[in-house]
């Protein structure tokens, strides 16, 4: 409850305006309700049993008005829960991903895709339920012992059996809740387990097909979906048992209504027009009870779905501004006795590292494989935040920077360039949607990819498919150096940048690196020979300490066994301090 009250203080407060209008358009509706019952008991003790057909032609008309009537206000009271759906929609569907795009990546790391999937499926449920059935029936069983009461009025036996089924109807819809709230659960998690399998098998699809991956695929694929389908079975089953056990509690009291009003009658204690009446009462009161049943376990997910959808949004977000509006850092970038471990890894994937990187030439990191490379260049940006240490940007934090701050001050090149689907001029532009094409068209002349751009047919309106999937690996690599170039950043960090790229191409984003170094500070991690020759600085890594920080002729000596070769000079730069290294090594 203490979830449910939070969400509504923070985004459905405002949206609940038109409530009380449904709230005065279901008395109406309900009160309106009364008059076939009434109309029915009319005609079977007043115009069947004395022949008034006057009465008869007057009573229809008024029905037949009433119940035009009552069709007008339910068309409103619809179209009301459908803006309010509406509305719920688009604020908690906007709130939910400006959160999700808040979120440190560490966090969302820390869950799988398909946790955050469905997380959108809960906005559903809370509109679904806030705006459907479940709402009408809240409005709706306040008329329920309304139309009780009223039943005791024209038959009192007939009440008396309604008024001691209640109990057994909720006792039914508390413990069908109970039940539905547990299997529902693992259910959940039984279809996120499948629903994560086959977003792997739709991303990597084509090593799929390529490796004939099918034989060891479906034996994991079968074994998910069976115990999706078991833990369907077992929801199912259950609901279903809860659901025909009310309708046979409906049944029985039908039945036990119906003899106790016959018997009534016999003793003259009412008319056979109260008894009909009556039991049109009752149909809608155990319609209301019945709702009850199936209706609680909608309540019951919808309190599941807020809990979740709360504690998102109670989960701390990266900083949203800067207190201070700072000027463009010259990208002195300072790492003090940071360390950084993943959740449950089980080692420390940066341990204890200090290092100083300044402008005026490129620093290249290395290492074997899983020795923290990728991790440093993320620890650098603020993507995740050391579990102690320091990582500085000009001798300030770079954790009181915003997102949007640090984005625009550090370009990165990943080692695994996603684009997303639209045209080329669109992903070159995303960290900057108001780019002019000038911009655009510099940044990928700087990243070497402009030429082939322009012999498209379309040029920059050229469609890249999902995730960029109608261009190589090398066109969306260096698209992927534009867009990290766009905005002219004073930090760049590649994550080997010349991996997917022919030698010429490879040479061309060489000279753009080495021209870039010149101004700005330029941290590369990679295994190429050609790139290491170009740098000024190159720190290696082992399993997440530093081991050396040395000039790039003295560490290629030591790392290939040879001296850097006099042809592949690096592109002179201008002079400025050096870099720093302090003693990281653990």
């Amino acid at each position: 409850m203490a979830a449910i009250r939070a969400l509504f203080s923070m985004l459905l407060r405002p949206l609940l305006s038109s409530i009380p209008e449904v709230i005065v358009l279901s008395v109406f509706i309900n009160l309106l309700a009364l008059a076939v019952p009434i109309f029915v008991m009319q005609v079977y003790d007043r115009v069947v049993f004395h022949a008034g057909l006057s009465t008869l032609q007057g009573l229809v008309i008024g029905v037949v008005t009433v119940i035009l009537f009552d069709w007008v206000l339910r068309q409103a009271r619809a179209r009301l829960l459908q803006r309010l759906a509406l509305r719920i929609d688009v604020t908690i569907g906007r709130t939910l991903l400006d959160k999700l795009l808040a979120l440190p990546l560490a966090t969302l790391e820390g869950r799988p895709a398909a946790h955050w999937h469905l997380l959108f499926r809960d906005v559903d449920v809370v509109r679904n339920t806030l705006s459907g059935g479940p709402a009408l029936m809240v409005c709706d069983v306040p008329f329920a012992i309304f139309f009780l009461l009223l039943t005791f009025v024209i038959a009192p036996p007939i009440g008396w059996v309604l008024l001691a089924a209640l109990p057994l109807f909720a006792l039914v819809g508390w413990r069908s809740a109970a039940v539905m709230t547990a299997t529902g659960r693992v259910e959940r998690e039984s279809g996120m387990a499948r629903d994560q399998l086959v977003a792997e098998l739709i991303a990597a699809r084509a090593t799929v097909k390529a490796l004939a991956l099918d034989r060891a695929v479906r034996p994991l694929w079968e074994a998910r979906q069976a115990d999706c389908i078991a833990r369907a079975i077992t929801r199912g089953s259950r609901a279903d048992g809860y659901s025909n056990a009310a309708t046979t509690m409906t049944m029985l009291s039908t039945v036990i209504m119906t003899s106790a009003g016959a018997y009534a009658i016999v003793q003259q204690q009412m008319s056979i027009g109260a008894l009909i009446a009556a039991g049109m009462l009752s149909g809608r009161l155990l319609a209301v009870l019945n709702q009850l049943v199936s209706n609680w376990r909608a309540y019951a997910a919808f309190v599941q779905s807020v809990q979740r959808l709360n504690d998102l949004f109670a989960t701390p977000g990266e900083r949203p501004a800067s207190a201070l509006a700072l000027e463009r850092p010259r990208g002195i970038i300072t790492l003090d006795d940071v360390s950084f471990a993943y959740a449950d890894a089980g080692r420390t994937a940066v341990d204890g590292l200090s290092l100083t990187i300044e402008p005026g030439g490129m620093t290249a990191i290395v290492g074997a494989n899983g020795s923290g490379k990728s991790t440093l260049l993320k620890l650098m940006q603020g993507l995740y935040r050391p579990e102690s240490g320091r990582v500085l940007l000009d001798g300030a934090d770079v954790f009181q920077f915003s997102r949007a701050e640090m984005a625009g001050w550090i370009g990165f090149v990943p080692q695994d360039c996603v684009l997303f689907a639209g045209s080329i001029r669109d992903n070159i532009a995303h960290r900057r949607p108001a780019a002019s094409a000038e911009e655009i068209a510099n940044a990928a002349r700087l990243a070497g990819v402009h030429g082939a751009i322009v012999d498209l047919p379309d040029g920059y309106a050229t469609d890249v498919g999902e995730a960029g999937c109608r261009l190589s690996a090398g066109q969306r690599q260096r698209i992927a150096i534009a867009r990290a170039l766009l905005g002219d950043p004073p930090v760049l960090l590649l994550d080997e940048p010349t991996a997917a790229l022919d030698p010429d191409a490879a040479a061309a984003v060489l000279r753009v690196l080495a021209q870039l170094a010149g101004e700005r500070t330029v941290v590369v991690v990679t295994h190429s020979a050609q790139l290491l020759v170009q740098c000024r600085t190159i720190a290696e890594l082992r399993c997440g300490r530093l081991a050396a920080v040395q000039p790039a002729a003295q560490a290629m000596s030591r790392l290939f066994g040879r001296s850097r070769p006099a042809a592949a000079a690096p592109v002179a730069m201008p002079a400025g301090r050096p870099a720093a290294a302090g003693g990281g090594a653990g």
